[in-house]
């Protein structure tokens, strides 16, 4: 049967940030109304002002914007929209909301609802891989979900298993099962997590594979019952089960097992009847070399610009042409990589602490002119990393001609790049490109853990702090000579007893860094705390947001943006530093209450675990909070009883907020 093909004039993008925006780059390409959609939280967001139109839908939690689907079918209704691009994340694999579309006469730009429906589920989509010859994890997925079958499975494998909840993702109802005596409480353990998080408890057991890599392959569909893949992406360096870095081609593949793996991935595709742009994800067993299916990503991923910068396509486009009815303009023996390229996300996290996100303001945003560097992003200097939302920043793509030149030119990227205002990954990703193992292509899903000493990342920083305080004592020693109106003649830091050094203290998150510090014939003579070393610093040159200083001789750079007292300062080889001068006079309401517990970052407060009066141990969850798309629990550090209790349930709060005391 022939289909024919619609003309989609204008599309309603449901989703935010970097990934509306790369959507709207490629409506006006393609000479297509965009119509964006916005919370209170994205009203001054760049992607807001980029589209054609733009539509309010609600207040700054998802649930009450991106995430209802009623409204922003209505808002496309209301706009006239054709079709409706649901980016990746919030309704993108929503298979009823693809039907509502269709329902209300919309185009869904994404896989049909059935292909999503068939992978919502692990279990399902394994048993239909199967059925398709397409090679999976050995394991059980079944409807027998009891503890005695579970057991017997994960006997009948043989240990390590893995326990997965059939029905999630994000590394939730997921459990590492190394021996028998663990299996009876890592079962119990995974599906309470599970039932908490997905409302479903339903398990798969299978064989963990230790030396692992994900590696996972761009599929692409029509609605004439063609299907391809272009090529893979290599995405094993992960913290907290998701991705950060992302390279193509895989250095583990040679010619034969990408042609399998492409193979297998085309199978999947058909298998599903897909008819648009997924991901088909394998875990590929370093020692063994056997790869096995993991499961398919029914949307665009985070990722595509990988693909696109290696075979010059553009996956959006093709969304939006497979979408209209169109077949695939492109057959599989077309498909050819050119050179390499790889990606790295820019989050706003603090590595050295268990890459919690953290919130700011971003008060300078500038991006480095590298040949082959491309930046997605949805923000820009001003922009506000809020509670409500992912803390990327930005995605950083390089293509090169060869693996060796993408990272230089990454490495070169990432000590240039200005993202001032609040933590960043930014000087973790460089320490992951540096590393040796990662360089030759040697590394599996437990790269960060077993080869990147964030111990050693936050002593590098330390040291960085104590040049970053140089830098930030002349800073301020210029801006007070700038705005000096009054007894210019005499030195500037002049005391009683000229040969005292000035004394100023900075702060390193908890860390006291004092500087000691004297000027004169043009030259400063800097101490740092005890330390008998002294520095010899020249100014060469200043401005609001620049200092070059040459200190013992070498030529320094430092960028500088200041926010509320804090000093955010970057510099090639140190990255990015916050310091904050201390006062001189202690702050008498600032000692922190005993027994108190407070938020560590701006949060929803998700839930009250404990009631004033009830007795608790240390280690007992208090309070659960929510940050970023992510839940944290606040435990007891001892044991005690609940005295008061300030936290209500769905109440956001900003960071240092009192949740309950102890006594």
């Amino acid at each position: 049967m022939s289909i024919e093909p619609s003309i989609i004039n204008s599309i309603l993008i449901s989703n935010r940030g970097e990934i509306a925006s790369r959507i709207i780059r490629t409506c006006r390409k393609m000479g297509i109304k965009s119509i964006a959609v916005f919370s209170d939280a994205d009203r001054n967001a760049p992607f807001v002002e980029e589209a054609d139109t733009a539509v309010y839908i609600g207040a700054s939690p998802p649930k009450e914007s991106y995430l209802d689907a009623a409204k922003i079918i209505a808002t496309a209704q209301k706009m006239g929209a054709d079709a409706i691009h649901p980016g990746y994340g919030f309704l993108s694999e929503n298979a009823e909301f693809a039907r509502q579309c269709a329902a209300a006469g919309i185009i869904f730009i994404g896989p049909n609802p059935e292909a999503i429906d068939n992978m919502g589920s692990k279990s399902k989509a394994k048993a239909l891989m199967q059925a398709h010859e397409v090679p999976v994890v050995p394991g059980y997925q079944g409807a027998d979900q009891s503890l005695e079958q579970l057991q017997q499975a994960a006997m009948d494998i043989g240990f390590p298993v893995l326990l997965k909840a059939t029905a999630g993702g994000g590394g939730k109802g997921m459990r590492i099962v190394h021996q028998v005596e663990d299996i009876d409480t890592a079962i119990q353990a995974a599906q309470r997590e599970a039932k908490s998080a997905f409302g479903d408890d339903e398990l798969i057991v299978e064989k963990y594979i230790a030396s692992g890599r994900h590696i996972e392959f761009q599929i692409f569909g029509d609605q004439h019952g063609n299907a391809i893949h272009l090529l893979e992406r290599e995405c094993t360096i992960q913290r907290r089960y998701q991705k950060v870095i992302e390279e193509s081609p895989s250095p583990a593949l040679n010619e034969v097992l990408r042609k399998e793996m492409g193979e297998a991935a085309v199978k999947a595709a058909k298998a599903l009847d897909y008819d648009n742009a997924g991901t088909v994800e394998f875990i590929f067993d370093d020692q063994s070399q056997d790869f096995y299916f993991l499961e398919v990503n029914t949307r665009l991923q985070v990722e595509h610009p990988v693909t696109e910068a290696i075979t010059g396509l553009d996956l959006v486009q093709m969304q939006i042409e497979v979408a209209q009815g169109m077949p695939l303009t492109i057959e599989q023996e077309e498909v050819k990589g050119k050179g390499y390229a790889i990606e790295c996300r820019l989050y706003a996290e603090d590595a050295a602490n268990d890459f919690l996100p953290v919130t700011g303001t971003i008060q300078r945003f500038q991006i480095p002119q590298v040949d082959g560097l491309r930046v997605d992003t949805g923000i820009r200097s001003g922009s506000e990393i809020s509670i409500f939302y992912d803390p990327m920043i930005a995605k950083l793509i390089i293509w090169a001609a060869s693996r060796q030149e993408a990272h230089r030119k990454m490495q070169y990227t990432l000590r240039h790049l200005l993202c001032l205002g609040t933590t960043t990954n930014q000087a973790f990703l460089l320490k992951v490109l540096e590393n040796k193992d990662f360089q030759l292509g040697q590394y599996d899903t437990h790269f960060i853990k077993n080869k990147i000493d964030l111990e050693a990342l936050q002593n590098d920083a330390l040291k960085s702090a104590e040049l970053a305080s140089i830098a930030a004592s002349v800073y301020g020693w210029q801006k007070r000579e700038n705005n000096r109106q009054l007894l210019r003649s005499i030195p500037s830091g002049w005391r009683n007893s000229f040969y005292d050094y000035q004394q100023i203290t900075f702060l390193y998150k908890e860390k006291e860094i004092l500087v000691k510090y004297r000027y004169q014939q043009a030259t400063f003579e800097f101490l740092l705390a005890d330390k008998e070393e002294k520095y010899k610093v020249q100014l060469i040159s200043a401005t609001d947001q620049a200092l070059q200083l040459e200190i013992d001789g070498i030529r320094h750079t430092f960028q500088f943006a200041l926010d509320n007292g804090n000093y955010f300062i970057q510099h090639e080889q140190m990255g990015m530093i916050q310091l904050k001068e201390k006062p001189r006079f202690p702050d008498k309401g600032g000692d922190k209450l005993e027994g108190g517990y407070e938020t560590p970052m701006p949060s929803q407060i998700v839930k009250v675990l404990v009631a004033e009066g009830q007795e608790v141990k240390s280690g007992d969850g208090l309070v659960i909070l929510s940050s970023m798309k992510m839940e944290n629990t606040i435990v007891a550090a001892e044991d005690g009883v609940v005295e008061a209790i300030y936290a209500e349930e769905g109440k956001n709060v900003e960071a240092g907020f009192l949740l309950l005391q102890l006594v």
